[in-house]
Parts: structure tokens; C-alpha cells; sequence
């Protein structure tokens, strides 16, 4: 698989978001203008794996001869098929994870592992490793704490239907509770700073990871970048873990817990709403009545009207308390990112490339 690649040039390209939270422009990638030499930063290629002893050899090969210096782990989570075996015999680094889930396995590796640079990607071989450099790159010269590979097919069975779908409306759901800028936050190939993997508590368990991820960045309003990948279908004899409807159904309410954490005011806020809307709509009726005859006619209509105001009105107290506490958490997350030095930072220590 290795046969003919070899480490691409290393170029700078030209950033037109020069700041801000929300880079991702999944549309464009500028043409580079200068050369960054990759082998001053130290590298770190991270890459789970369940079961992928088809495809982790060969991605291994290409990834030594695309990056090199770059230090190439592979974590290990319960294989049966001689993935681990594969990895090491092709140089890797392999650790293993006996916490079924991607994310044990990515809260292992990101505390395990220092580097400057950090890229994670999945074993199964269906992401564009050529792309690997520009990536890299973009992060180093805009001066961003991670870098989105948005998926692009290019073969017709690499995404399936319900996958796409799913993708579809997940990401439309956290761009409206979180902020703009992802196009694709399933993408299991990204390219993090050092400040992001270390200012990141992982909490997720499973695939959910990544949309952990991608509200973390939007919450600290990180400088960001989406770019274009390409996918493809798994190699023969190689099969998805993932399960549609189960892990669909965790990584929403992953959301719902995010959106609890992290935007609580708009959670409880709905909530209320909702409740004070049932409560008027139940209440309005008795209102006529009583105007119209001075009498109540429905007591437990009217009963559960004011339970309903009153949960409306417990429900908005908790959003506004919990807000506060959740702003709180924010700035101190905020002052732990910022205790960690930038990758321009680094990148202002490296000797120039010769």
C-alpha cells in the first residue's frame, strides 16, 4: 500500500479567517504559499481500533512514509482479529484499552500521549491519509486548535443511507443549540493542538466522542477549520461497528446532556415555555367562565393550570441558576486552555526550515 507514496510537500497556506471561534469554511481550502517543515513539531498520530487487522498495516506504511518523525500510535480496544499484531509488525506504537468504547479509548490516548500536535483517525482505512499534511499545515500556520476533515465521498457505498441521514441532522441540531461552523462533526479524522487535547475532560464513552469534541471547541469559542476529505468504502473484509439506532440514540442524548451542561438556560428556558403554554391553554377556558359567571366550574383543570405555572416557574429559576454555574465552568475551562501555549506559540520556538 506503501508502493510509490511518498511525504508530500509541506505548505503554508493563506488564511483568510485570520481569528474567532467559528473558521470552518468546509467549501474552500486557499492554496498554500510557504514552506512549514512538519519534522521540527513533534507529531503525535493517534488512531483507535477495534478489529481492523485488514486495514492498520497498510495505513501504518503510508502514514510513516506521509509524516515522518511522527510518532504512530495505535490503541487496541479488545481486537480479535490480530489488529494489534498487524500495527506492531508495521512499526506502530500499540497500546491497549480493555474499556469497551471510542471513548475510553480517547481519553487514554489524550492522557497518555504529549505531543505539540495531535492527529486522530480512525483505523479502517476511509479517510484520505494524502490529506494529512495539508491538514497538519492549516493548523500550524492559522494558528487553530483543531482541524475538521469534512467527509466527502467518492465512491458511492462509503456512506451509507441512514449514516448520511443521521450525520444530516445531528449536525443540524448542534449548529442550532451550539454554533455555526461544522459541517460534518462525526468526522473521526482531526487534527488537535496540544491545548485542546489537554484542556478537553473527556466524558463520553463510546462514539459519542466526537460530538463531545465538537462542542468543546464551539463552547470555548476555539479557533477552528473544517476542510474538505475524501471517503471511501471500507477494505474488503472489513466491517462498521457502529450501530445505527443504538449508538444514534446515545449520541442524542449526548446532546441533550451537552446542551444541559453547557446551555442549560436554554434547556430549562424551553421547558418553561412549554409549560407555561399548556397551563394558559388549560387555564383560558376557566378565565371566560369566571369573568363571564363569577364561578369556577372545572377545579382540577384550574388545579393543574397553576402546578403547571408554578413547574414553569421552578423550571425557568433552575435555567438562570444553573446558567451561572455553568458560565463559571466555562472560565475556568477558559483559564486551563489558556495556561497551555498556542501552536504559534511552539511554532515561534522551532528553527526555520532550511
Amino acid at each position: 500500500m506503501a508502493d510509490g507514496i511518498q511525504p508530500a510537500p509541506i505548505q503554508n497556506p493563506t488564511s483568510g479567517d485570520a481569528a474567532g471561534g467559528q473558521i470552518g469554511d468546509a467549501s474552500s481550502d486557499p492554496e498554500p504559499m510557504s514552506a512549514v517543515d512538519l519534522t521540527t513539531f513533534d507529531i503525535a498520530v493517534v488512531i483507535p481500533c477495534k478489529d481492523e487487522a485488514v486495514a492498520i498495516g497498510g495505513m501504518v506504511t503510508d502514514l510513516q512514509a506521509l509524516l515522518p518523525g511522527a510518532r504512530i500510535y495505535v490503541y487496541d480496544n479488545n481486537s480479535t482479529d490480530g489488529t494489534a499484531q498487524a500495527a506492531t509488525q508495521a512499526g506502530a506504537i500499540v497500546r491497549a484499552e480493555t474499556r469497551q468504547g471510542k471513548g475510553f479509548v480517547v481519553r487514554r490516548m489524550f492522557a497518555d500521549i504529549d505531543a505539540d500536535i495531535y492527529m486522530m483517525i480512525d483505523g479502517d482505512n476511509t479517510y484520505d491519509l494524502q490529506a494529512a499534511p495539508r491538514l497538519i499545515s492549516h493548523l500550524i500556520t492559522d494558528g487553530l486548535d483543531m482541524v475538521n476533515g469534512a467527509r466527502q465521498a467518492v465512491e458511492e457505498q462509503a456512506y451509507r443511507p441512514g449514516h448520511a441521514m443521521g450525520n444530516k441532522v445531528m449536525t443540524g441540531i448542534v449548529r442550532r443549540l451550539f454554533g455555526e461552523g461544522f459541517n460534518d462533526i462525526f468526522s473521526g479524522y482531526r487534527i488537535f493542538s496540544r491545548r485542546f487535547v489537554k484542556s478537553f475532560p473527556v466524558m463520553s464513552r463510546g462514539f459519542e466522542i466526537e460530538t463531545e469534541l465538537t462542542v468543546h471547541a464551539l463552547s470555548l469559542e476555539m479557533p477552528f477549520k473544517e476542510l474538505p476529505t475524501d471517503f471511501k468504502d471500507r477494505p474488503e473484509g472489513s466491517a462498521s461497528k457502529l450501530r445505527t439506532v443504538s449508538d444514534g440514540t446515545r449520541i442524542l442524548w449526548t446532546i441533550i446532556n451537552l446542551l444541559r451542561q453547557e446551555r442549560p438556560l436554554r434547556l430549562f428556558g424551553a421547558m418553561s415555555v412549554i409549560l407555561a403554554f399548556i397551563a394558559v391553554a388549560l387555564a383560558y377556558p376557566l378565565f371566560v367562565t369566571f369573568f363571564e359567571t363569577g364561578l369556577v366550574p372545572r377545579f382540577p383543570t384550574a388545579i393543574l393550570a397553576t402546578g403547571l405555572i408554578l413547574l414553569a416557574s421552578l423550571s425557568l429559576a433552575c435555567g438562570l441558576i444553573l446558567d451561572t454555574e455553568s458560565y463559571g465552568r466555562r472560565e475556568a475551562k477558559r483559564m486551563c486552555y489558556l495556561a497551555i501555549p498556542g501552536i504559534q506559540a511552539i511554532h515561534k520556538q522551532k528553527p526555520p526550515s532550511r
